[in-house]
């Protein structure tokens, strides 16, 4: 006690005696204020690195940010028959389960909190280097990333772009409802409005994939702003913008984008294979064998041995080689591949092994071709006697894409954020589609629409189309890329589902139809049938899409958010609102139903 006393009198002392000097100023540099971080670019590219390193969690991109588009749209299904994919994939999701109504809402806002703070650091200054106009794209590219999948998820969330507006709970608050508005869309619009713009400046401030170097590994470049800027564009049908710019990027102008020779190198591990010469933009993940042993599931769980990969392999990987079987291939876009197209010299499209995990003759064939394994599945050969189901309860056919189910790398599913293969995000063989698609809407059928689609039929061994198959139909050729083309090609893949809302399958009566066959599976313990075609409507087959409730092409969002910011009112699936009126009021096309085969 006297020790303390003695001492506490001497640092009184001290004061008294220095207190006409200059003052001695400490600052603890493990603990940096908002007043004292982000004024160097060294500050800066520390948290554009915390921008990309938040888009891969758990809401964002590690695993239900992602699979919850694809599970919204009409490629698979949930083969576990539970959790939060069951509502999701019946497109009646409730207000209450904070898998869908919360996790992407929660973890994009704090993409989106931590992009605004480079943003407005950078705002603060009147004159940007060349570093920070570079740290500024990437924030700007990251927030409109952010903003786009908000939109596309709830329709009307809150736009906040001012990091100095978290200095208020009103800030905080904020509303995502003006005075006049008529509907859920006058929001989606600002929102949508505010995506164009951020891509836009994004793209005048990123360097080039050329400019860039080693630099563009993993970072947003011109090509990705363009690209994504383009897609933001298409969701509105603002074919002649959108047209302008992939124009631009087949042009060479951001750089050289092309087809990988082998399809299966956008699916695999390595730096042989990631960030490759088709990517525009992709998430970076760890190879798996680099990584920590933290599974990191929430924006707050920091730990400095996390893991950095992701689980949508864990969701997709079949139960008998320890995935969680969440999810399946749809039976539709199997025999899409199997009864559709051949190759030149008769054999199934290549981009089937690719993305459904079945057993198929043609793979023993296509082994050295292909560069892959074969027939297996986690390194155990396949046979056609005993195929492998996702879901040992319902069956399912398994999803090979961004798994290690055809890459030989190990023997089982490592379950929870550890798969490492990049997702793929924009690669340039959807430039050349949604180009086909745009010039389609702008013209109809072209030459040089047919020219875009066999560029990527070409890298699959198929024949190309020819114009005259066509015939001046714009429907027939929009049924060619929006049901063979695309699904082929990006299969079990992000992005489906903003798709089918922008294509306004969910407000015609014969696309409803096609879209419940295209849902429509059959829960089976027979490992014997998982390959059979089912049609919706006979015994025991069920449906995803025949459960559609009005308003459900989106997530509602979360009853407590709701709860916690009166500011905020739902959307049209929290109020179960028909979305139609939007699409009749800006007068876009809603393309019917094409029979290919006529």
């Amino acid at each position: 006690m006297k020790l303390y006393k003695i001492s506490l009198a001497l640092m009184l002392g001290i004061g008294t005696l220095t207190s006409c000097s200059d003052k001695l100023e400490l600052t603890n540099p493990n603990q940096p204020t908002t007043g004292t971080f982000g004024n160097t670019v060294e500050d800066l590219e520390e948290a554009v690195i915390a921008c990309y390193h938040h888009i891969r969690m758990e809401g964002t991109y590690a695993r239900v940010g992602y699979t919850l588009d694809l599970i919204r749209g009409d490629e698979a299904w949930n083969s576990a028959q539970g959790w939060g994919y069951y509502l999701a994939d019946k497109l009646s999701p409730s207000t209450t389960d904070e898998i869908y109504a919360l996790w992407p809402w929660r973890d994009w806002y704090y993409v989106i909190n931590i992009s605004n703070f480079v943003i407005t650091k950078c705002n603060e200054e009147a004159e940007l280097s060349t570093a920070k106009q570079r740290l500024k794209g990437q924030a700007l590219f990251i927030r409109a990333l952010a903003y786009y999948n908000l939109a596309g998820y709830y329709q009307n969330p809150s736009l906040i772009l001012d990091y100095n507006d978290y200095s208020t709970l009103d800030g905080l608050y904020a509303s995502n409802i003006e005075e006049g508005d008529a509907s859920e869309f006058d929001q989606y619009d600002r929102v949508m409005d505010q995506v164009e713009t951020d891509f836009a400046e994004a793209l005048s401030l990123l360097p080039a994939k050329t400019e860039g170097g080693e630099w563009t590994k993993g970072r947003a470049t011109k090509g990705a702003a363009a690209g994504f800027y383009a897609r933001a564009l298409m969701q509105r049908h603002k074919y002649s913008e959108a047209l302008s710019l992939l124009e631009r990027i087949i042009n060479k102008e951001f750089g050289e984008y092309k087809l990988m020779d082998n399809y299966g190198d956008n699916f695999r591990e390595g730096s042989a294979y990631e960030n490759n010469a088709e990517s525009l933009f992709e998430v970076q993940f760890l190879d798996y064998g680099t990584q920590g042993t933290d599974d990191e599931w929430t924006p707050v769980n920091i730990s400095k041995n996390a893991s950095q990969g992701h689980a949508v392999e864990s969701n997709f990987g079949p139960g008998d080689f320890g995935g969680w079987a969440d999810i399946s291939a749809a039976p539709w876009l199997y025999h899409l591949f199997v009864d559709g197209d051949k190759t030149k010299d008769g054999h199934l499209d290549p981009r089937l092994y690719w993305t459904i995990g079945t057993y198929e003759s043609d793979w023993d064939t296509y082994k050295k071709e292909l560069g892959t394994e074969g027939n297996v599945c986690y390194q155990s050969p396949m046979t056609e006697d005993a195929p492998v189901v996702t879901n040992n309860n319902n069956g399912g056919l398994p999803i090979a894409k961004w798994t290690n189910m055809r890459t030989g790398l190990y023997n089982s599913v490592v379950v929870g954020l550890k798969c490492g293969i990049n997702l793929r995000l924009m690669r340039y063989s959807d430039v050349l589609l949604r180009a086909a698609e745009c010039e389609n809407e702008i013209s109809g059928p072209t030459q040089r629409a047919i020219d875009w689609i066999n560029q990527v039929r070409q890298r699959a061994g198929l024949a190309d189309l020819k114009l005259s198959d066509f015939a001046g139909d714009a429907d027939k050729l929009f049924e060619q890329i929006a049901n063979v083309e695309r699904p082929k090609e990006f299969g079990c893949e992000y992005g489906r589902g903003f798709d089918l809302q922008r294509w306004g399958f969910f407000y015609r009566n014969d696309r409803m139809e096609q879209m419940k066959q295209h849902t429509a599976y059959k829960l089976s313990t027979d490992k014997s049938t998982v390959k059979n075609a089912v049609k919706y409507g006979d015994t025991g087959v069920e449906c995803s899409s025949s459960t559609y409730l009005d308003g459900h092409e989106f997530y509602p969002i979360w009853q407590t958010t709701l709860n916690d910011n009166p500011n905020l009112v739902g959307n049209s699936a929290n109020e179960t609102v028909n979305n139609s009126f939007y699409f009749s009021n800006k007068g876009w096309t809603i393309h019917p139903v094409v029979d290919l085969t006529k």
